[in-house]
């Protein structure tokens, strides 16, 4: 059905009500010549203000269609209809504002009052009619499709707004809202079965009230999942950190965007997913692996982002690197998400391609791998790239052996209990945890970096003073953020001295004893479900909590070093420039019961004095470095062993 006569947009009709009261001034100037122009066709109709409006309202243009569906689903007056394409207008049309300038005069202002507005309701009939304090507590206002401006003034004298995303997307524009954003870093690609998940999951809360709650350990993916949901209901997300501001519900429907939260939630923290006022359609909350959400209203969903199974891994490394059989061991070994596999074929290309490559061989992979790029944990833990040869690493066959059999656990921890009994698969966890005790300097540090360099993982420090804070919860925050990044890149975590973290519970005497048997309890079981590899050292077994023991994956002691390994060890700290005979190395293995720390310190005191007299290595540079070492460490000099000129055959200790 058409309709009767001829329609005008919504912003003309409000100011052609102005008309007569600018018309009536003794000098409208340019204003009032450009009002007159436009209010003229709508008062040749001959009709009504209200027949006028009634007729918009019912047949809008088209730049009007979104404000009258908005305008029929949030129950508006017709005044605040007028008033929010009044004070949308504005925000692109110098003319509008400068007549709404004039017409205010002498309070001036270029946005519509709400006593200007109630002045154009003695235009409507009297069912029509609002005062300005009713206008200020309307439904425009509550839904945030108006604002009322300068609180402190007197309610006629207050401007309302439109806040500029509203106005742009009335118009079909879509401009982020603030503290949010459309769209973020390229998103990687992500494997079917995630696909296939987010499907399913838009069906599910398609067209209802309802909150996905999305735990990644990758930021990166999560976003790429909340993509994919969104692509599934047609939709496009819109991410965003900061509490919902009024009118934001009401954009979000006009643009038809999927609101997804970004939240980081700590260990034992419950927060409510901030509420979305006048949105009725399903929202995401993105978060990491730790805390819990309740949604407030509403169905509440989770879906937490599992690792690639390998044959998607294998694809997803085929495309980063198009080498099939390359793809198919890095598969095998290594547990990485779709964004990791990007990230790390991208720098292997580059790295191969700098050393004047064509193809990417695994060892490129390791080797950027070793760089700790894009990891994030930086800031939690100290990366510790140099690898470490099988030659650099001197131990007895039995210890050689337990590492062998722990670098075996690792590579097969992916798939481990698939075959195995229901009692082995039930809460089987892929992380590996593995503790090296035994006293200082016996390379337990070293055996970490020899562990990471096979497995061709970096390798991270885990820095105490990082992690560690005096205010409460934040120290189990720190370990989240940091175990969970691990989780996402895979990275080694070593926690040297790991009796500070994961020492025994005490009795609870006060507030002190009370915080730290909570943090060793979260360790403890964060531990459990971890999903990556842990190694930590201790120079003492003891010192460690005793549950601790039944979540470790493997326990190696390493003692100090026999004769036949000092020599060994002597060898291969001091290379080929050296003087001394076979058989004074002999005597210093047996006479010198050092660790390989120890041995390590003496050469390279000694490498110092040969360097400055610009020859070898000599004896006497070596055991003037040796003495030295006694010294530092307190004990008396080896019976048998010459002593080097001017030291006493036996060191007092040091005081």
């Amino acid at each position: 059905m058409s309709p009767p006569g001829p329609t005008f947009a919504l912003r003309d009709l409000a100011l052609a009500m102005l008309a007569g009261r600018l018309d009536a001034a003794p000098d409208g100037g340019a204003e009032a010549a450009w009002l007159a122009a436009l209010a003229r066709p709508i008062r040749e109709t001959g009709r009504a203000p209200d027949a006028l409006l009634a007729a918009a309202l019912e047949h809008p243009r088209r730049e009007d269609a979104a404000l009258a569906a908005l305008a029929r689903q949030r129950h508006l007056a017709p005044l605040e209809t007028l008033a929010v394409a009044l004070a949308a207008a504005v925000e692109d049309d110098l003319m509008t504002g400068r007549v709404l300038a004039y017409a205010q005069a002498p309070l001036g202002g270029s946005r519509p009052t709400l006593g200007l507005l109630a002045e154009l309701s003695h235009l409507l009939p009297p069912a029509h009619r609002v005062t300005a304090a009713a206008l200020a507590q309307g439904p425009a206002v509550a839904c945030g499709l108006l604002t009322v401006l300068h609180d402190g003034a007197p309610c006629p004298e207050r401007p309302v707004a439109v806040p500029l995303p509203l106005s742009l997307a009335l118009k079909g524009t879509a401009a982020p809202w603030p503290g949010g954003q459309f769209d973020g870093p390229e998103d990687p690609s992500l494997p079917p079965s995630v696909l296939e998940a987010a499907a399913q999951f838009a069906r599910a809360i398609a067209a209802r009230p309802a909150t996905l709650v999305l735990r990644a350990a990758s930021w990166a993916e999560g976003r790429a999942a909340a993509r994919a949901v969104a692509g599934a209901l047609r939709q496009r997300p819109f991410f965003t950190e900061a509490p919902a501001a009024p009118g934001l519900g009401v954009w979000l429907g006009l643009l038809r965007l999927l609101p997804v939260h970004l939240m980081e939630l700590g260990p034992g923290e419950l927060k409510a997913a901030p509420p979305i006022p006048f949105h009725t359609g399903p929202r995401l909350v993105l978060t990491g692996l730790e805390g819990a959400l309740e949604a407030g209203s509403g169905e509440l969903l989770t879906w937490r982002l599992p690792v690639p199974a390998v044959a998607e891994r294998r694809e997803l490394w085929r495309r980063a690197l198009g080498d099939e059989t390359l793809a198919q061991t890095l598969a095998a070994t290594h547990r990485q998400g779709a964004e990791r596999i990007a990230r790390l074929g991208e720098s292997a290309r580059l790295w191969a391609r700098a050393h004047r490559r064509s193809t990417v061989a695994l060892a490129d992979v390791h080797a950027v791998a070793r760089t700790g790029e894009g990891t994030g944990l930086d800031a939690l833990a100290q990366l510790l790239p140099e690898p470490v040869p099988d030659e650099a690493l001197v131990l007895s066959e039995d210890l050689r052996a337990a590492l062998a059999g722990l670098l075996a656990r690792c590579r097969q921890r992916d798939g481990l209990s698939e075959g195995l009994g229901p009692a082995a698969r039930a809460r089987y966890s892929p992380g590996v945890r593995a503790l090296l005790h035994g006293p200082s300097g016996t390379g337990k540090t070293l055996a970490a970096g020899w562990l990471a360099t096979r497995l061709g993982l970096p390798l991270y420090r885990v820095d105490l003073a990082a992690v560690s804070s005096k205010y409460i919860g934040d120290t189990e925050k720190n370990l989240a953020r940091l175990l969970a990044r691990a989780e996402a890149s895979e990275a080694l975590l070593l926690f040297d001295e790991a009796d500070a973290l994961f020492g025994k519970r005490t009795d609870v005497r006060d507030a002190n004893d009370r915080f730290a048997n909570a943090q060793t309890n979260y360790l403890l079981q964060r531990l459990e479900t971890f999903d990556g590899i842990v190694v930590l050292t201790t120079n003492s077994r003891a010192r460690l909590d005793t549950a601790f023991a039944r979540r470790l994956d493997a326990v190696i002691e390493f003692p100090a070093p026999a004769p036949d390994q000092r020599r060994a060890l002597w060898t291969a700290h001091l290379g080929e420039r050296h003087t001394l005979e076979p058989v004074e190395l002999n005597r210093l293995a047996a006479l010198c019961d050092l660790t390989g720390g120890q041995i390590r310190n003496v050469v390279l005191a000694a490498a110092v004095s040969a360097r400055e007299n610009g020859g070898h290595l000599t004896r006497a540079a070596l055991l003037a470095a040796l003495a030295e070492e006694y010294r530092k460490s307190g004990r008396p000099w080896p019976a048998g062993l010459p002593a080097p000129p001017g030291t006493p055959a036996a060191q007092p200790p040091v005081a």
